[in-house]
C-alpha cells in the first residue's frame, strides 16, 4: 500500500471520529440497554462485532446493559435431549422439564459465551439470571388463541425489577449481562422464562435508560413486508400503537417492547439489524443511523426520515 493509500484510509478514520465526537458527548454517562437476539447471537463474526460495539459504549462512557434470549439455542438443546417444541400464541410451551432446558442454554451457553467475549481484555462484564438477587420478579401469564387464554406452563410477564441491584453493577464499572430468567412472584421457588424483548423494554424503562436498542433479522419495520421501499425510519407512538395489530409474530414483540418503553419514559428505542456488523455503532454514533426509531418527538400520521439520535 503506497504512503498516499496510507494517508487517505487514516484521513477517512479520523473523519469518522469527528463525526462521532458529538454524539459521544452527548450520551456519555447515559444508560442504553441493547436487547442481543437474531443473527447476531449465532454468527461467531457477527458475535465478535457485536462484543466490539459493546466495549466501545463502555469505554466512551456510556453504561451499556446488555438483555439476552436464546431461542436457536433453546430450540437445538431442546432437540439434542429429545423434548420436542411447542409454541401456542407466539409463546413457548414451558412445562418443567422445558424450564430446566431454558435456564441451563440461557445462564449456562449464552450468557457464559458473551461474558467471554466481552471480558478478553479485562473484567468488564458481569453475567446475572434475573433471578440473582431478586433482579427479574414475574407472573405467569397465558397465551391467547382463538379469542381463548390457554395455559402455556412456566412463561411470564415481568412484575418488578431490582433496579438497586442494577444501579451497584454499573456504579461498579462492570456491562450487566441479563438472562431474562425470572423468579415467579406467587411460588418464589419456581422460575418464568420471559420473552426478552419484553424484558428488555421493561428494564429500559425501570433503569431509567436513554435509549433501548434491539436487534433482530430485518432491517427494521416495514409498512408492507415484503415490500422493501416500505421501510420506516421513524415513527410516533401513536402510529406504531395502531400498526401493531397488523404485525406478524416476530415483529410484533419487538415493537410492543419499543413502543410500551417509549410510552413509560424511554426517549427512544430503536430496531436494527443485528446482521450488520457494528450496526448499533452506526446507529447511535453516526449522522445517517439505521434501523426505525420510535420516539415521541416523530411526527404523528408521518413517518420519515431521522433528524436526530
Amino acid at each position: 500500500m503506497s504512503i498516499l493509500n496510507r494517508l487517505a484510509g487514516a484521513q477517512q478514520k479520523a473523519e469518522i471520529l469527528i463525526e462521532a465526537l458529538p454524539w459521544i458527548n452527548e450520551f456519555a454517562g447515559h444508560r442504553v440497554v441493547v436487547k442481543y437476539g437474531g443473527n447476531a447471537m449465532i454468527n461467531d463474526e457477527l458475535k465478535r462485532a457485536f462484543a466490539k460495539d459493546i466495549l466501545f459504549m463502555h469505554s466512551v462512557g456510556l453504561y451499556p446493559i446488555v438483555v439476552h434470549g436464546g431461542g436457536p439455542q433453546i430450540n437445538s438443546m431442546l432437540e439434542r435431549v429429545g423434548i420436542q417444541s411447542e409454541f401456542r400464541g407466539g409463546l413457548r410451551v414451558t412445562d418443567r422439564e422445558t424450564m430446566n432446558v431454558v435456564r441451563m442454554v440461557l445462564t449456562g451457553q449464552v450468557q457464559r459465551e458473551l461474558v467471554s467475549l466481552l471480558n478478553v481484555d479485562g473484567p468488564r462484564a458481569i453475567g446475572f439470571s434475573g433471578e440473582d438477587a431478586g433482579l427479574l420478579s414475574a407472573r405467569r401469564r397465558k397465551a391467547e388463541v382463538g379469542g381463548k387464554k390457554i395455559d402455556i406452563g412456566h412463561v411470564g410477564n415481568i412484575v418488578s425489577i431490582n433496579v438497586a441491584s442494577l444501579d451497584h453493577m454499573l456504579a461498579s464499572g462492570h456491562i450487566p449481562v441479563i438472562s431474562t430468567v425470572a423468579t415467579d412472584v406467587d411460588n418464589p421457588e419456581d422460575v418464568l422464562n420471559v420473552n426478552a424483548d419484553t424484558a428488555a423494554g421493561a428494564i429500559a424503562d425501570a433503569a431509567g435508560a436513554d435509549k433501548l436498542i434491539i436487534l433482530t433479522d430485518v432491517e427494521g419495520l416495514y409498512l408492507d413486508w415484503p415490500d422493501k421501499s416500505s421501510l420506516v425510519s421513524e415513527i410516533h407512538p401513536d402510529d406504531l400503537r395502531a400498526l401493531l395489530p397488523s404485525l406478524d409474530s416476530g415483529m410484533k414483540p419487538k415493537m410492543e417492547a419499543a413502543l410500551k418503553a417509549v410510552e413509560r419514559g424511554v426517549p427512544k428505542a430503536h430496531i436494527i439489524d443485528g446482521r450488520m456488523a457494528h450496526s448499533i455503532l452506526l446507529e447511535i454514533f453516526t449522522n445517517a443511523g439505521i434501523g426505525t426509531q420510535v420516539t415521541a418527538a416523530a411526527p404523528r400520521g408521518v413517518v420519515g426520515q431521522k433528524e436526530a439520535k
